[in-house]
């Protein structure tokens, strides 16, 4: 039986296109990858999501001499906030890299924390993809993983 997949997503040319609460975080996500910890692949990452409260938190991604023993930005910034205060709720997530040539798209170890943060709020989110240029959102982590793991 052949199936179909389909999502809806947006695309926006920077600065002046996404909604200004959008190039906000995908400024904060910018700023986040100057911290990233990248000395091997030269490749800095960061992320950044709003939360419930309003509140920003940030997080770069941290590359190990004991590869592949480091860590992309986007499951340092879950981890640490579903640790921290679960109990605010993510309501987007943005992620930026440097160089910014081309959009940040999250790898599918990211993408499944995602889906299980989406989960464990149980509240999807939105998530901003950028580069320099411009930047592609989702409205939920299950956009980005229509087959995930799961027990």
């Amino acid at each position: 039986m052949k199936k179909t997949y389909s999502f809806s997503y947006e695309t926006h040319s920077l600065p002046e296109e996404p909604a200004p609460e959008d190039a906000v975080l995908v400024g904060h996500a910018r700023r986040a990858a100057e911290a990233a910890h990248a000395p091997f692949s030269g490749y800095r990452v960061g992320a950044a999501a709003r939360l419930e409260s309003g509140r920003i938190v940030t997080a770069a991604n941290q590359e190990s001499e004991a590869f592949p023993a480091g860590l992309c930005a986007e499951r340092i910034l879950l981890f640490a906030h579903m640790t921290s205060a679960p109990e605010d709720r993510i309501t987007a997530l943005a992620i930026a890299s440097v160089p910014d040539t081309a959009e940040c798209y999250p790898c599918g170890g990211c993408r499944q924390v995602m889906l299980d943060v989406m989960k464990r709020q149980g509240a999807p989110y939105r998530i901003i993809m950028s580069s320099g240029r411009s930047v592609t959102v989702v409205y939920s982590p299950a956009d980005l993983l229509p087959f995930p793991f799961g027990l």
